[in-house]
């Protein structure tokens, strides 16, 4: 009787693991889940991260679809120090310079810089100011180790850790009174509609 009731028991269990394992594979996320949820991360911790700016003068802009593209900007900021498109990343490990690229590991980074060049292109484009006002992209990282402590400039772009995001963005790039501010903000309105 102890053998059957041990039997059963361990039947019961291996039941219990299949099941779990089987619930486990059904619903584990794609690697494209997981990116998405990191990505997702990383743009909510840059949210808290301008949101002060806003007593200083800034207009603070999130998840902006760009007109014409299924690609969004994660954050765009107009300020007394300029107008910003911020791409925010969330990377484990390392991020590193060598041999002229940016690096997450083993993997170049060339194509996360060109796509945020393109959006400040584009953001740039829609407002429709033309060359008398400058768009600056901006690649903020979180939770990965950068061997800079302020800002390094890749191809032209600002790479910096989230704790020195503030700092950079209250440097002036371009000079913009309280008038410029809201006229540009009042474009941003008008010109970009929430990502869906």
């Amino acid at each position: 009787m102890a053998a059957a009731a041990g039997s059963r028991l361990v039947w019961l269990t291996g039941l219990a693991a299949g099941a779990a394992l089987a619930w486990r594979l059904r619903f584990r996320p794609t690697a494209d889940t997981m990116a998405w949820r990191r990505g997702a991360d990383g743009e909510q911790r840059t949210a808290r991260l301008l949101a002060p700016l806003e007593r200083q003068g800034y207009q603070v802009f999130h998840d902006l679809a760009i007109p014409g593209s299924a690609v969004n900007l994660d954050h765009l900021v107009v300020g007394p120090t300029g107008v910003f498109v911020i791409d925010s990343k969330r990377y484990r490990g390392q991020v590193h310079y060598s041999a002229g690229r940016l690096w997450h590991g083993r993997r170049p980074l060339d194509r996360t810089l060109d796509t945020l060049w393109w959006e400040a292109t584009r953001a740039a484009e829609t407002l429709g100011f033309g060359p008398d006002l400058h768009i600056y992209p901006v690649l903020c990282v979180h939770v990965a180790r950068l061997p800079w402590l302020r800002e390094l400039l890749v191809d032209g772009i600002p790479v910096l850790a989230a704790g020195a995001l503030r700092p950079a963005l209250q440097t002036t790039r371009q000079a913009l009174s309280p008038e410029q501010v809201e006229l540009v903000a009042a474009h941003v309105h008008a010109s970009f509609q929430p990502a869906a």
